[in-house]
């Protein structure tokens, strides 16, 4: 019961040290407030559930960043909502005609809401975030060289879908 007590005690502290800082980065990745407000409460009520996820996991607030970043893709992706989010962060390649430009960017936002989870995270920490290499693999709990493998993965297959979109008629 001591135990118990002890970690809501810590949870409860974290909450109010670092509750902010969780509820900024869903407000920036979800753009609704009542959806970041849900997710700050997901993710701390997530440590009462499970908290040996902090093991060894290197300070509080990147696995809280990590947590919050992983939790907001998770309900874009459930919501549907990854394409708008997309639209929002993701600038055209080239400048084009505003038709051709509108066809890009759809055809740019349906590829992205196909991806996996994995890579859709690394697109939005390096793209949208802006991100190093070394900042992502901090984030995303791996090392440099698996976001660079994750980016050149995202890359090849963004390129294979775009040259499949382009050669059908």
């Amino acid at each position: 019961m001591e135990d118990r007590e002890a970690l809501v005690s810590l949870i409860e502290a974290a909450y109010r040290q670092h509750g902010h800082i969780v509820l900024r980065r869903a407000r920036r990745l979800l753009g609704n407030e009542q959806e970041a407000r849900e997710i700050l409460q997901d993710v701390f009520a997530s440590l009462l559930g499970e908290p040996g996820q902090l093991d060894g996991k290197g300070p509080m607030v990147g696995w809280l960043y990590g947590a919050t970043t992983h939790a907001c893709l998770n309900r874009i992706r459930d919501h549907k909502n990854r394409l708008r989010l997309l639209d929002t962060h993701v600038a055209p390649l080239q400048q084009e005609s505003v038709a051709a430009s509108a066809e890009h960017a759809l055809l740019t936002r349906e590829l992205l809401a196909q991806l996996p989870g994995d890579l859709a995270q690394v697109a939005v920490h390096y793209y949208s975030d802006e991100m190093t290499h070394e900042e992502i693999a901090r984030v995303m709990g791996c090392s440099r060289r698996h976001v660079g493998n994750l980016l050149e993965r995202l890359k090849a297959t963004l390129s294979d879908r775009m040259r499949e979109g382009s050669s059908s008629p």
